[in-house]
């Protein structure tokens, strides 16, 4: 047989781990338990009143009743209601998928489930227990059976994930969740979905109780589990989940997903009637298993260095398994004890439901980082064992050396019943450049998301230390995860770094906040006087939507001007002499060229625009794109408007600190007003003597003001000569009715289809005073959007901030002439700063031309509570758990209190809603759908309030009145009070 695969178009990539197993939390700490030998099964304490052959050792898990709700969108009595099992499974698909990289609800791709689950005993000891014969009919089905029934495991995790692949619970006992791992397979080969989590979950309940031995039995005499030793007595069952994500491999490396390991084959078989009784298990049916699934995988079982064994320690099944393999192997030629063998069972016990991909999770650990971990308490082989065996039991940490062949590993998982499944791993293909030279970014965006605030601070708190560390792989591997591979939340921080260690600083000092949904954003295009020399140079070596724009207006304008643009942008200005952009016929057409190209590379990257707003030449780059005029066009109109400024009579422009009305007041021949830019911000021009005498004028009155860096006295008489011309030329262009809104800066106000299109508006606008604060105040009513300066420097934002207040979001895209730091840094900065806010981005394209992967990152930091429902007094599975159960509903209401009807009927309905929803602190103004109802939940609500009040109350008001006061006043406008409420005392627990 071939000892290397074929050309793996049959090969599953594992690209995602996910568990919680007694003693660890996450597979990180799983890992380096393993390595150090560590048992989590732990020792009891004992009352002394314990039956015969009571063995006090117990394998829990942290916290099993521990659960964030509100993330899955559970209210909190439908968690407290469903099984833990479905809440461990659901917790860690999600997780499964973010260690993957992946958010369904943006893949482009069809995931599917696979789990199972144990007995749910928590059903039988914590809920059934508190209800009588009515609350059971009216919890069931909805609250009970969905929650709680195996059935429903897969399902309801993909309604809450998301998910539109296959969706199946898969049940084998023991053997379950490495089933569902190779039925997960199965489909992906089959292309019923791209992308798969299989898995389970098992919980032991009441955790805190040991196990009692029996001769012969398969629970252990000594609370330890001992595969394939001499004095193995049995085994120790435990609670714990495990989940894994997998994808096509060559999908996987499509999509520079990280592969942790490679299924190369899987087979499942049942042993039939060859076995003495239901649970014994079959050498036979083991063999055959083992077989198939290297025939299956195209490779000999010689290449294989280790095998993950099912290995529960009992006298009876390890020398079994054994014998299998040995068949196996031996018939492939394996040398006497070249094979390691060992058991995570000896570290966590059995786990039930979850143990196959508990067992998958380490072999593929050990694959990945070549590794072997031992089998704790192996001491001196079984007898029953054969001394010739292929197989030696790895007793300590060894080394897993790559020689002739790549890394393999077997893991074997045998159920109850007879159902096994053998699957074989390989370890993860070398990373390989695609051959095509792409460009990486010197600084990366670092996006961060979450629920809550509290789980955003955690998140960042463990991010910035897997940073600090440089342990989480190249910083623009690490931002691409975050931007394309994590589900983006309202509570937001990004940042932009070019290290890792540089990005954990500005993440260590950024503040969360919460994004707006949906956020709006409108650009902000200033006007002449913000240019300078070398404005945008660094964007043109790193935005390649950037520098193609500038090349486009580099080559119509050169006919125009004469200048190349690009040289103009690339250099700063001199030292000495004047920069040339000052020059007026220079100026406006490279700060339209820059500023356009800014507003096409914002919108490639997704960002569209609600309205927009330019001052002065500004406006022309905002009907540009608005589709006013072609690009050509306004170019060429641009430079004319240039030229023909230029040719004006020389004059000054002066800031000056006034109101309109006082600004107004200084106007005299030779002076007037040219824009009024905020509350306290007027611009005036005129002549050069007139505006002196102005300036002076001020000065003794303390008024400050500024003299503009300008040629000529813009908005003033001094253009009247260039009207007529201009509107003549902007005449000869085709012009159209704006597509995206702008405000007209000659009006303050939303521009209209005859304005944009009239030739004499855009000769006027060059001469009218620029009403850039009435504008500013329009875009402010239009829904307060973020605002995004495309230009130079943040002059317009900070007009927009005394406009409409300090609550103003303008975001800067390039820096002024005075301010240092990377072009491309401030325009990063500017792009994160819209995503926090809530202007969602098109990472896809931000990314597209560079070579990224995606790497594994801290997920989610789930805040979780606890939601158990109480045991019996005689029963309950944990103190903690107990404490922390979930609060009594309020009493109801109590007739002859002096309480108005009313009030009494609003103190019963927050009653209901409390026992249905698990919530107790309900405001009268608070929503049913809100607080976490459903239509399921709003029918049992329906029924309930019949029987409290006598009345049926359509299920479409409800919906109508969702809230807690107004829901009251619908019982009482339909005749409802609690008279009439029900007597039958089975009502009532």
């Amino acid at each position: 047989m071939d000892t290397t695969p074929d050309d793996g178009l049959d090969r599953i990539a594992v690209v995602g781990l996910a568990c919680r197993v007694p003693g660890a939390d996450g597979t990180e700490r799983l890992w380096q338990n393993l390595l150090a030998g560590q048992e989590s099964i732990v020792r009891l304490p004992v009352t002394g009143d314990e039956p015969e052959g009571y063995v006090a050792a117990a394998a829990p898990i942290e916290g099993p009743g521990d659960f964030d709700a509100e993330f899955f969108g559970m209210t909190p009595r439908e968690a407290e209601l469903t099984d833990p099992q479905h809440r461990l499974f659901l917790e860690h698909c999600w997780t499964a998928l973010e260690h993957a990289g992946c958010d369904p609800a943006r893949y482009d791709g069809r995931v599917g489930v696979w789990g199972g689950c144990g007995v749910n005993t928590y059903l039988v000891l914590n809920v059934l227990p508190q209800y009588r014969r009515s609350d059971l009919l009216r919890e069931y089905p909805a609250a009970l059976l969905h929650g709680n029934d195996k059935d429903y495991l897969a399902t309801r995790t993909a309604y809450r994930l998301g998910l539109t692949g296959p969706a199946l619970s898969v049940q084998t006992a023991c053997s379950t969740s490495l089933v569902a791992v190779a039925q997960a397979c199965q489909s992906l080969l089959d292309y019923q979905c791209d992308m798969a989590l299989a898995g389970g979950a098992a919980l032991k309940l009441p955790q805190e109780w040991g196990h009692v031995h029996e001769e012969g039995g398969i629970q252990s005499a000594d609370g330890h589990c001992r595969p394939f030793d001499a004095d193995a007595g049995g085994t120790v069952f435990g609670s714990g989940v495990g989940v894994v994500a997998l994808k096509r491999l060559e999908d996987a490396l499509a999509d520079g997903d990280t592969v942790h390991a490679v299924i190369l084959g899987a087979a499942v078989n049942n042993d039939g009637a060859r076995r003495v009784g239901y649970a014994a298990p079959s050498v036979d049916g083991q063999a055959e298993v083992i077989a198939e699934a290297y025939r299956a995988a195209g490779i000999s079982a010689a290449t294989v260095g280790f095998v993950e064994a099912h290995g529960t320690g009992t006298p009876v099944g390890d020398p079994i398994e054994l014998a299998a393999l040995d068949e196996v192997f031996r018939a492939a030629g394996a040398a006497e004890g070249s094979v390691l063998v060992g058991s995570v069972k000896s570290n966590l016990g059995h786990l039930n439901a979850a143990s196959g991909v508990v067992g998958l999770i380490k072999a593929v650990l050990a694959v990945r980082h070549g590794q072997v971990p031992p089998t704790v308490h192996y001491r001196t082989r079984n007898p029953r064992t054969a001394a010739d065996s292929p197989f030696t039991v790895n007793d300590t940490p060894r080394p897993w050396p790559r020689r002739d062949a790549p890394r393999r590993a077997g893991v074997s998982s045998f159920g109850v019943g007879g159902t096994n499944v053998h699957v074989v791993l390989e370890e993860p293909p070398a990373r390989t450049p695609s051959g095509t030279t792409r460009r990486v970014r010197a600084h990366q965006i670092v996006p961060l998301s979450a629920r809550t605030p509290e789980a955003l601070e955690q998140a960042r708190d463990r991010l910035v230390a897997g940073l600090r560390e440089d342990a989480l792989g190249a910083l623009p591997d690490v931002a691409h995860t975050l931007q394309r591979g994590r589900r983006h939340f309202a509570h937001r921080m990004a940042v932009v770094g070019a290290t890792g260690p540089d990005a954990a600083a500005a993440l260590g000092e950024a503040a969360g906040r919460r994004a707006a949904d949906p956020a709006r954003v409108a650009f902000l295009f200033p006007g002449q006087g913000s240019q300078y020399s070398g404005m945008t140079a660094g964007l043109r070596q790193t935005e390649p939507v950037f520098a193609a724009e500038i090349d486009r207006c580099a080559r119509i304008l050169e006919t125009e001007t004469g200048r190349d643009l690009r040289e103009l942008l690339a250099q700063p200005a001199p030292d000495a002499g004047p920069d040339p952009l000052t020059s007026t016929e220079l100026a406006q057409p490279a700060l339209f060229a820059v500023e356009y190209a800014l507003a096409r590379t914002v919108r490639g990257l997704g960002v569209e625009p609600v309205g927009m707003l330019g001052h002065s030449l500004g406006e022309w780059v905002a009907a540009t794109l608005a589709g006013v005029f072609s690009l050509p066009d306004a170019l060429r109109l641009v430079a004319a408007r240039g030229r023909l400024m230029a040719e004006m009579a020389p004059g000054d422009m002066l800031a000056v600190q006034l109101t309109e009305d006082e600004a107004r007041a200084l106007e005299r021949p030779g002076l007037v007003l040219a824009a009024v830019n905020a509350p306290r911000q007027c611009v005036l021009s005129g002549t050069s003597a007139a505006v002196a005498a102005a300036a002076d004028e001020l000065a003794r009155r303390g008024v400050q003001t500024r003299l503009l860096e300008t040629s000529h006295a813009f908005h003033s008489p001094s253009l009247d000569p260039m009207l007529e011309p201009f509107a003549a030329l902007v005449a000869e262009v085709p012009r159209h009715a704006p597509r995206t809104p702008f405000v007209s800066g000659v009006s303050g106000t939303w521009i209209t289809d005859a304005q944009a299109t009239d030739p004499a508006y855009w000769a006027e606008q060059a001469r009218r005073p620029v009403r850039c604060a009435d504008g500013l105040r329009t875009l402010a009513d239009a829904g307060a959007p973020v605002l995004l300066e495309a230009g130079p420097g943040r002059t317009l934002g900070r007009f927009a901030a005394q406009v409409a207040g300090p609550g103003t979001v303008a975001v800067a895209a390039v820096r002024g002439p005075r301010q240092a730091g990377p072009d491309d840094r401030v325009l990063l900065s500017a792009v994160a700063r819209l995503w926090e806010h809530g202007v969602e981005v098109d990472w896809a394209a931000f990314s597209a031309p560079e070579e990224r992967h995606t790497v594994p990152l801290p997920t989610y930091a789930f805040q979780r509570r606890t939601h158990w429902a109480r045991a019996p007094e005689d029963d309950r599975p944990t103190k903690a758990a107990d404490e922390a159960g979930t609060s009594p509903a309020p009493p109801a209401p109590a007739h002859g209190t002096g309480a108005s009807p009313e009030d009494e009927v609003l103190a019963r309905t927050r009653q209901l809603w409390s026992e249905l929803l698990g919530v107790v602190d309900i405001a009268p103004g608070d929503d049913f759908f809100a607080l976490g109802g459903d239509s399921l939940l709003a029918t049992r609500l329906a029924s309930r309030m019949h029987r409290a009040f006598g009345v049926r109350l359509p299920l479409d008001e409800l919906f109508d009145e969702p809230s807690l006061e107004r829901m009251a006043k619908l019982v009482t406008a339909h005749g409802g009070a609690l008279d009439h409420a029900s007597t039958d005392p089975t009502e009532k627990r």
